[in-house]
């Protein structure tokens, strides 16, 4: 088959279902992107790039619906050298939330697509205004209105869509859920494994030393900020610290703002909330790792004692995925997206997002009751490969492209795949 994807960082959610198509054999594959450095086997790239117009100075709300318009021409306008080349893909495969797939129907009117939508943001009950200690910007609802302008144009148009998660898909209008099926993502669990072995080892990364007998307690975002949770962890730390003089702290994440607002002052957040700790953080004990390679990161988690977990009322981490698939014992936030991987006592220790001392209190229990955390490492591997395997992800995936690709992208698919 011919399949066209859309995305403008290369390769996104996208990369374990190109590493697939590639192994079956006999696929042709080309990526729209605007960024991505990643080489892929049997992937071609077409860059776009936006014109200076696109970046014009304008209100927020203005701003966010031009940009996705303008994603929207620069990608037809790749689309159709394609097309004019002779590459008329089977089914084209993107990401509903920048509006880059918005005008495909009109460059391959004939031809299947199918969208992940990712998230419907509300003004009010989700991430926005979730922690009270950053006030919601002035004009937050006509900003969201103008992100969901993109989600409602998609909706509008050609094409089916999939979400991740019933959170994800419970944040959209009911009449939109029709359109969305459920595909739950999955983790290599061969690559992803628990290595009981590796906490009785010495474990190095970079200039980095954990000794045989220390605990370590772990944190994972792709940038270190307040919807994952950092400046709440970092408030646990001098507790956790304090209590426990055998415990080391790594974190992994870069200095970026990914979700939300940057720091005051211009800082980073590692730089604000160390200022803020001062002299109460042990920074001999608390190491900054910054964004770290795949095996590293695998590494960090299989000898990890107690790993946190937390975001706001928001898209879920792969971390936490893959954190569950290497039998981690997880201290996660006590919010929706979390709550629908993993329980409280089962297969996790559930504490309160805004509370530092119940997070420190989730991690000291994990460090001292060796028994509690054993049975919430073996369960929560158990729960991974019953629900998570990458196996049943890309039987579900390409069952629901040829399904589309049957049908002319006009299915009757039921809720979930």
């Amino acid at each position: 088959m011919k399949y066209l994807f859309v995305h403008q960082n290369f390769p996104a959610q996208f990369v374990h279902l190109l590493r697939d198509l590639h192994r079956q054999g006999g696929n042709e594959i080309v990526f729209i992107s605007e960024t991505g450095r990643m080489q892929m086997p049997g992937v071609r790239r077409v860059c776009y790039r936006l014109p200076p117009a696109a970046r014009v100075d304008a209100p927020a709300p203005v701003g966010e619906l031009a940009r996705g318009m303008q994603r929207a021409a620069e990608v037809a306008r790749a689309a159709r050298t394609l097309r004019g080349l002779g590459y008329v893909p089977d089914i084209i495969i993107g990401h509903h939330g920048w509006g880059e797939m918005l005008e495909l129907g009109d460059v391959y009117p004939d031809v299947p697509m199918l969208g992940y939508y990712e998230f419907f943001y509300h003004p009010t009950g989700l991430d926005v205004g979730f922690d009270p200690e950053f006030a919601p910007r002035p004009d937050v609802a006509p900003l969201v209105r103008a992100r969901n302008s993109l989600n409602l144009l998609a909706l509008a148009g050609p094409g089916w869509g999939h979400t991740p998660t019933h959170f994800q898909r419970a944040t959209y209008p009911e009449w939109a859920r029709g359109r969305l099926t459920l595909l739950p993502e999955g983790v290599d669990l061969e690559k992803c494994a628990p290595a009981p072995q590796a906490r009785m080892q010495p474990f190095t990364m970079g200039d980095i030393h954990v000794r045989p007998g220390e605990k370590l307690v772990t944190y994972v975002a792709r940038d270190l900020e307040p919807y994952r949770g950092f400046h709440v962890f970092m408030r646990a730390l001098p507790h956790i610290l304090g209590t426990r003089a055998d415990t080391r702290v790594i974190m992994v994440g870069g200095d970026g703002v990914s979700y939300g607002g940057r720091a005051p002052g211009g800082a980073t957040w590692r730089q604000h909330m160390l200022a803020e700790l001062g002299d109460r953080l042990d920074l001999s004990r608390v190491h900054f790792a910054g964004r770290v390679d795949h095996g590293s990161f695998r590494r960090l988690l299989q000898r990890s004692d107690a790993h946190v977990y937390l975001t706001y009322p928001f898209v879920v981490s792969w971390s936490l995925r893959e954190a569950m698939a290497c039998g981690c014992a997880i201290v996660g936030s006590r919010t929706p997206p979390v709550e629908e991987f993993v329980h409280d006592g089962r297969t996790a220790r559930l504490v309160p997002f805004l509370e530092p001392r119940r997070i420190a209190d989730g991690v000291l229990e994990l460090l001292e009751d060796r028994r509690l955390a054993r049975r919430l490492r073996m369960q929560v591997r158990a729960q991974a490969e019953q629900e998570l395997d990458m196996r049943t992800y890309m039987a579900r995936y390409h069952s629901l492209i040829g399904q589309l690709v049957a049908c002319g992208g006009r299915p009757a698919l039921s809720e979930v795949a």
